[in-house]
């Protein structure tokens, strides 16, 4: 695709203010004050982003504490990059790395899932039986992909039978990326849906109805297909006005929407989607169906004295812990940051960017026997693509208060070329600066 004048010059802007921004936020950010000396054990559970980014800025932080990071995963992903694979716009290779490539030196690894979590006795238990006794918690083990509770699913499934399902790994973002290409080959129709649990990344489903889209009517095959989005509920973004714009931009191409629809049941083979709405059940067939599946919390938190015991987030099992610090509001010593944190907004990589420092300020001040007056505003960012070549950079607070990053260069709600480089491109590089603990 060839860079026009406006392009060139949106693009310039913006590598000013990011230049500018990495200058202000770059390597010495987590050094600048001395460190803290201490013996305090801390046991951070998972090893994604929250996880790799808190031990990163703990090991700046803290001189002669003992961190031990917690997880069996070999393989590093960088999950915002899912979406990109699915639709074809990068090879599974760009979203795949080592976890060791971000584990801190002094930092020990123990490489083997957590099984249980003791927040009264102070220690968790890994699946080999092993006891890791802490005086400080970090709980960052994300969440828990659930596609069994859809009947007829399971993700051998995926790239089979017009499904896809870009949450589940690389390959199955890949092997989405071949059923969906297929599809916009052909036309036919397309079904494309969210869960009605809380999610990673809420914005996906809707940047993969809209990439779906752009391919059919690139290969001349929009008029052969039809696009149907069934919401959970009675809004397509939690934000109105981020919602609002969706559902214009649905109605400008032709999308039908389906509201308060939730997937129950899936017959490959007849290849007929079976959803729950208000008055009863509706079977939709497909010849392509986006599948993403409800989503709670590891085990590990769930059968643990952690999550909400009432509100919205018991049943999913969502970490109890306070908006602002992270803080975990009946055990002091433990914080949830990432996917687990049971949170009004921030299942998002941009999230963890702004939760962890909270975190971390709130568990290196109470070390020190001081307080931290750091807050958490629920920060979110969704770098919403509408099409290839163009996206909306939408970021937003606790409030629904939209909170641009680049006032007077990125309007949030206007489809452009500079966005779309945002999340094609600029993104990744500030991702991984956050694992090393300097974003």
């Amino acid at each position: 695709m060839k860079m026009t004048s406006l392009q060139r010059r949106e693009l310039l802007k913006l590598g000013g203010v990011i230049a500018a921004a990495s200058a202000a936020s770059g390597p010495a950010t987590a050094a600048q004050a001395p460190a803290v000396r201490t013996k305090a054990r801390i046991v951070i559970a998972g090893a994604g982003a929250a996880g790799l980014a808190a031990a990163a800025r703990l090991s700046s932080a803290l001189e002669g504490a003992s961190i031990t990071l917690v997880d069996a995963r070999r393989d590093h992903y960088y999950q915002p990059g899912f979406t990109l694979v699915g639709g074809g716009i990068k090879s599974p290779g760009y979203v795949t790395t080592a976890t060791s490539d971000y584990v801190p030196a002094g930092v020990d690894w123990v490489q083997e899932r957590v099984e249980e979590i003791d927040p009264d006795a102070n220690k968790i238990l890994t699946e080999s039986g092993r006891v890791l006794a802490y005086d400080f918690l970090i709980v960052a083990v994300g969440l828990s992909l659930e596609y069994g509770q859809i009947e007829g699913m399971n993700v051998s499934l995926i790239g089979k039978h017009g499904i896809g399902s870009i949450y589940h790994g690389p390959a199955a973002a890949m092997a989405t990326w071949e059923a969906m290409s297929h599809f916009a080959d052909k036309g036919g129709r397309g079904v494309f849906l969210r869960p009605a649990t809380e999610m990673k990344c809420a914005g996906a489903p809707l940047k993969y109805t809209f990439i779906t889209e752009d391919h059919l009517t690139r290969r001349g095959n929009r008029g052969k297909a039809e696009i149907v989005y069934n919401s959970n509920n009675n809004a397509l973004f939690s934000v109105p006005i981020v919602s609002e714009k969706v559902r214009m931009l649905f109605q400008e191409r032709d999308i039908k929407v389906n509201y308060g629809r939730v997937l129950l049941a899936i017959d490959p083979g007849k290849k007929i989607a079976t959803f729950k709405t208000a008055d009863g059940l509706e079977e939709q067939p497909y010849d392509f169906l986006h599948v993403i599946p409800p989503m709670r919390a590891p085990d590990a938190v769930r059968n643990s004295p952690l999550p909400w015991k009432t509100g919205a987030w018991a049943a999913e099992g969502w970490m109890e812990v306070d908006k602002g610090t992270l803080r975990h509001v009946r055990y002091a010593n433990v914080f949830g940051v990432g996917d687990i944190a049971g949170v009004p907004k921030g299942k998002t990589a941009a999230s963890v960017k702004w939760q962890v420092p909270v975190a971390v300020d709130h568990l290196v001040a109470q070390i020190e026997g001081k307080t931290s007056d750091s807050i958490y505003t629920g920060y979110t960012s969704c770098p919403l693509i509408t099409r290839l070549g163009q996206a909306m950079l939408v970021e937003f607070d606790y409030q629904n208060n939209l909170t641009p990053s680049f006032p007077g260069v990125i309007a949030p709600l206007e489809e452009l070329w500079v966005s779309w480089v945002m999340k094609t491109m600029a993104l990744k590089p500030t991702y991984i600066s956050m694992l090393r603990g300097r974003a």
